[in-house]
């Protein structure tokens, strides 16, 4: 058994002790199921016996039936002999039954505790995905997070559920089909068992390959997840250009990929059984061999030798299936190492003192600059700006300038890599982050909206909220004349990403969800470009009357917007140019008054 052990590899089962948590969760299914496989095995050997004692008896009493030929006791031979073997067929039938009985009983607790343990690792895994920051979703696709989250579960599904089942069964009959036979004849038994080293170490070496094949198979379905689901996501555009057919070709390409390396698999799976019969079979000759030699010594009956052709048999269906579960071990460790990978993953956004702090909204920047670690873009440099509580600030720039990083260093989606932001005087990395992040009000630049009812989008991340709360915020943001033209209203189910409506109507619904909280920090991240003017200034007007009270950061390249704030900053490539009130930045005759009366001129136009 010891190159069977070291076929599945120090380094997969390293893998797999993540599960071991889960199998200490629900101990009592793989102890009651380890106790009913026992069981339900001991009624599957012990047949065997029954069946050599009858055809023992068989031999004797016929030649015992045949020396009482023409006596009455003849007779009473053949009724003995009847019963007998009615109640040896009687008692098979019976151990039969009770087999299939913990059989179902087996599955009842193996597979039952695989579905658990599937359920929990995937909520595990989604929650961890959780509390990753915005780093790892730009470093890693949307479709390799999705098929490490039920693909590669499945594969582990499959080591916790069917694979420990055909394990535990292996295990257990051949405990007791060995066991049986070193009762009857040693020496038959071992040479029976000859076969199994040879077994063992093609196993070992058939399973490296599948290893390796595993491995490649699952990082390209990641490729296939990802590239479909952003062709269906970006449909609309593919459909505009036209490029239905190359879109088509390319996935074929990726998915003639995938096809060849699961076929290649399938060859080194199909090498399994044939293996395992050749074997079978070689062992049911050295029975039959050798076993007729110990006949012919005295030493066996015929119906032993039957014996040890029913316990060849019974270890062949699990020599099968441990070529299949070994195969599954090894996709299943392939899985689980590609999950740990992400699961080991630890996010640095958390909080030093976990202050749980009702925000008033006063924001100090001093000395920050930002870099994105995955692109190594320097997207802010010695950034530093001051908010009083209640103020409005404008942060105007080209596209590149560094706007909307701000907003992410506000939200806390990343943290500096140089200087500090308080809050209210305390350190941005010292409050508690959900608590903090649950008092802002935010809008982004790329809109996203949830597949589901207006009125839920609405009130996304505030259940409590009462219907004319949503109205009002709906009002706020000229969303509310828009939505009651519906024929459902409020009701209206929004397709993927809000495809159902404008980008104005988005941007607009957006506004509202942020708003509709009650935040003690407004950001407004460029919010209005997909707006026509006419709408823009009533939002704006809205929005005087929301921004009272409250710490607003409204992020543009449009003036118009920042005319609204009592202080506007310029930044251009990561610096400050320019910051100041309306018209002090006027007076100053710089960028600001250049960028205002160039877009002045094309609205009059």
């Amino acid at each position: 058994m010891k190159p069977l052990l070291s076929s599945i590899g120090y380094r997969n089962m390293k893998s797999l002790k993540h599960l071991n948590q889960y199998f200490l969760k629900y101990k009592w299914y793989l102890i009651l199921g380890t106790l009913f496989t026992f069981i339900s095995n001991l009624f599957g050997v012990v047949p065997a016996q029954i069946v050599r004692y009858a055809l023992d008896l068989v031999k004797e009493t016929i030649d015992l039936y045949f020396l009482y030929d023409g006596f009455i006791s003849q007779k009473m031979v053949y009724e003995f002999f009847a019963f007998s073997i009615l109640l040896y067929g009687s008692l098979i039938l019976v151990l039969a039954l009770l087999k299939g009985f913990f059989l179902f009983l087996v599955r009842q607790t193996l597979i039952v505790m695989s579905r658990h343990i599937e359920f929990d690792l995937k909520n595990e895994i989604y929650q961890h995905y959780q509390t990753l920051p915005l780093s790892f979703y730009r470093k890693n696709n949307t479709g390799d997070l999705m098929a490490r989250i039920s693909e590669d579960v499945n594969k582990v599904r499959m080591y916790v559920g069917p694979s420990l089942m055909y394990g535990l069964n292996l295990i257990s009959v051949f405990i007791l089909v060995v066991w049986y036979m070193l009762s009857v004849n040693q020496k038959l038994t071992w040479y029976v068992l000859l076969p199994v080293p040879f077994l063992s170490g093609s196993i070992y070496f058939v399973n490296t390959i599948i290893m390796r094949k595993s491995e490649q198979i699952q990082a390209n379905l990641s490729k296939i997840s990802t590239f479909t689901q952003e062709a269906f996501s970006g449909i609309r555009v593919l459909k505009a250009f036209v490029q239905e057919e190359p879109s088509t070709i390319a996935f074929t390409k990726q998915a003639n990929v995938y096809r060849e390396k699961s076929l290649d698999l399938v060859k080194v799976d199909s090498l399994f059984t044939p293996l395992v019969s050749v074997l079978a079979g070689l062992s049911s000759v050295i029975v039959v061999y050798v076993g007729g030699l110990e006949v012919m010594a005295g030493r066996l009956t015929a119906g032993s030798i039957t014996e040890f052709i029913l316990y060849v048999y019974m270890l062949t269906w699990p020599m099968i299936a441990l070529g299949w579960t070994t195969s599954q071990i090894q996709r299943a460790a392939a899985s689980q190492q590609r999950i740990n990978e992400f699961l080991e993953i630890k996010t640095d956004i958390i909080s030093q003192e976990n202050i749980n702090h009702e925000v008033e909204g006063a924001i100090e920047v001093k000395n920050v600059t930002f870099t994105y670690t995955d692109s190594g873009i320097v997207a802010l440099k010695n950034f530093s700006m001051s908010i009083n509580a209640g103020e409005s600030v404008a942060i105007l720039g080209t596209t590149g300038a560094g706007k909307s990083t701000v907003a992410n260093l506000l939200c806390r989606m990343y943290d500096a890599n140089e200087g500090e932001i308080k809050i209210d005087g305390l350190p941005i990395k010292s409050l508690n982050v959900n608590k903090y992040r649950s008092q802002i009000g935010y809008v982004p630049q790329d809109v996203f909206l949830f597949s589901d009812s207006i009125r839920n989008n609405v009130r996304f991340g505030s259940n409590e909220m009462s219907e004319e709360e949503i109205i009002k915020a709906a009002k706020d943001a000229d969303l509310y004349n828009n939505v009651i033209d519906f024929p459902e209203g409020f009701d209206t189910v929004l397709g993927e990403r809000g495809v159902t409506l404008s980008g104005g109507q988005k941007q607009r619904l957006s506004i509202a969800r942020a708003i509709a909280r009650e935040p003690k920090i407004l950001i407004l991240d460029d919010c209005l470009s997909a707006v026509d003017t006419k709408t823009e200034n009533q939002i704006l007007n809205n929005l005087q009357g929301i921004m009272k009270g409250r710490t607003s950061i409204i992020i543009s390249h449009r003036v118009s917007s920042a005319k609204l704030a009592d202080k506007i900053i310029m930044l251009d490539d990561g610096n400050i140019i320019e910051q100041g009130s309306h018209e002090e930045l006027m007076n100053a005759n710089n960028a600001y008054k250049e960028l205002y009366e160039k877009q002045l001129q094309v609205e009059e136009v």
